[in-house]
């Protein structure tokens, strides 16, 4: 084998085994060898043969790693059918991969509860360990602890896992605070269409660092001379440059206030984790964040996400289009308020639990009952705001459940160039989904669906839209190359298939 094959099996042993929540060392145990074997294995500094492969496929339960080719993953949905019993609402995406981008703040240990298991979050690690943090899932692979190392290598970060995520722009604030000149990858993830990270770079070159793009490289260099002398404002109060300028302020040696911030989920789940490392932050919650620095941070911290509004959302449309009495437990209520407000309107039948807090303390959880509903379409549009309002996120989910109910629904996305587009994707399952311009589309309900073949929609919340739908569905329906799905959900199929749903995941031979 060439060092090349070596490498690219190395690096799907090693994806294997972060999904199966081992170590190493648990991985050497299994192989009855050393976990210096293991890591020179992973790293592509070993040869290996046919008969080692099939045995560390056996061990971790891996076709993937057994084929030695990581084909594209497809699910086979019988749908028709009714869910029941309750379900889990998993810790945020999009808090977890903030925090991971957080832990560069500090030269102690970070030790994370109950993180999301996603290839997002797989992304992530992977650019964390080629230059240098170390990670391990503790607990039977339910809590991450990621050690730094005295000085990051960022000469060996692994580009290609970089490119992969936008989220990887979230190291530029704590980097800056650690490097004078570094260079980071242009961002990757979902295909929605061109973003631009200039209110990024707006809100960043106030603690003095510029930015210079060449081919796909973003060249960084910072002035410690310059210092944010007034307020910060935001020029667009979007949730990942909140939380860059949040990065940034908590490693400034004074007070920085931040106006027009995001008081979104992930935000509000950021802000808290900074206060576990001593930054204190005034004004969570709300518009205006006053954040007191401190030049160096270099304690442990123990820090457990919240539950993510947007997979609460999901579950919940999933109850709606196929009819099921389903509990939906651990939603962080404060989140889905307006959601549940239009939902009621539109006829929901629904029971809210007590209130209760998740284990950071700080966000509200309820337990959610929700019944077969017949529901009507609502008297305004669906459209997204800034938190408190509906979710950027949560729009999609309402194409279907609007597909569901009687009447016309008019859907504006007007945050993203082209997701609104993929939403016309329902109608190859009997949808009536008319698009009207690039952000907008009118779905008339109710929908007879019926069971398609098709392929993955290449941004993350249309493809469960579609996913849902094809539970709804009667019939066998095939959604292939589901990998953007694995990017923010955690076993979504194996868990609803504990509901009630029939979801057979495969691959092509």
């Amino acid at each position: 084998m060439t060092d090349d094959y070596l490498i690219r099996i190395g690096k799907l042993i090693r994806d294997a085994r972060q999904h199966r929540g081992w170590t190493q060392a648990q991985l050497a145990e299994a192989l009855d060898t050393s976990q210096s074997a293991v890591n020179r294995i992973e790293r592509g500094n070993q040869n290996i043969s046919l008969e080692m492969i099939a045995r560390i496929g056996a061990a971790l339960d891996s076709e993937i790693v057994s084929l030695g080719y990581a084909g594209p993953m497809h699910l086979r949905v019988i749908g028709g059918r009714r869910l029941s019993g309750s379900i889990d609402v998993k810790t945020s995406k999009n808090a977890c991969v903030a925090l991971l981008c957080a832990s560069l703040l500090t030269t102690g240990r970070t030790t994370l509860r109950r993180v999301a298991r996603i290839e997002e979050v797989y992304r992530i690690l992977e650019v964390l360990g080629s230059i240098g943090v170390r990670s391990r899932w503790i607990n039977d692979g339910a809590d991450l602890e990621l050690t730094p190392p005295a000085e990051l290598d960022l000469a060996a970060m692994d580009t290609d896992a970089a490119r992969r995520t936008r989220s990887v722009i979230m190291f530029l604030g704590p980097l800056m605070h650690r490097h004078d000149r570094f260079k980071l990858p242009y961002a990757g993830g979902c295909d929605l269409g061109t973003r631009t990270v200039q209110p990024h770079l707006n809100a960043l070159r106030r603690f003095g660092l510029e930015i210079t793009a060449t081919t796909g490289i973003y060249h960084a260099e910072v002035d410690r001379t310059v210092h944010p002398e007034r307020p910060i404002v935001l020029t667009e109060r979007g949730d990942t440059v909140t939380e860059n300028a949040l990065l940034a302020a908590a490693r400034y040696d004074g007070v920085t206030v931040i106006r027009n911030a995001s008081s979104n989920y992930m935000v509000q789940d950021l802000c808290f984790f900074l206060e576990q490392l001593g930054v204190r932050v005034e004004g969570i919650g709300s518009t205006t964040l006053t954040v007191h620095g401190l030049p160096r941070i270099d304690c442990d911290v123990d820090y457990s996400p919240s539950e993510d509004p947007v997979e609460a959302m999901s579950l919940l449309a999933a109850a709606v289009v196929t009819e099921s009495e389903l509990t939906i437990r651990r939603v962080p209520v404060e989140f889905l308020e307006i959601e549940l407000a239009v939902l009621e309107e539109m006829g929901l039948d629904h029971e809210r639990g007590e209130e209760y807090h998740a284990d950071n303390g700080r966000t509200r959880l309820v337990d959610l009952l929700v019944r077969p509903s017949k529901l009507r379409s609502p008297i305004d549009k669906i459209h997204p705001m800034p938190f408190p309002g509906l979710n950027i996120d949560n729009v999609p989910f309402f194409a279907a459940i609007a597909a569901f109910a009687h009447g016309s629904t008019l859907i504006h996305d007007w945050v993203y160039d082209n997701r609104a587009i993929y939403l016309t994707e329902l109608n190859r399952l009997g949808a009536d989904v008319q698009l009207m311009d690039p952000h907008r589309v009118r779905v008339q309900g109710p929908t007879r669906w019926r069971a398609a073949e098709m392929m993955c929609p290449p941004a993350l919340r249309p493809a469960v839209v579609v996913l849902l739908a094809m539970l709804a569905a009667t019939g066998t329906s095939v959604l292939r190359n589901v990998y953007v799905i694995n990017r923010g959900y955690e076993d979504l199929a194996e868990r609803l298939n504990t509901i009630g749903a029939h979801i057979e995941t495969f691959r092509d031979i």
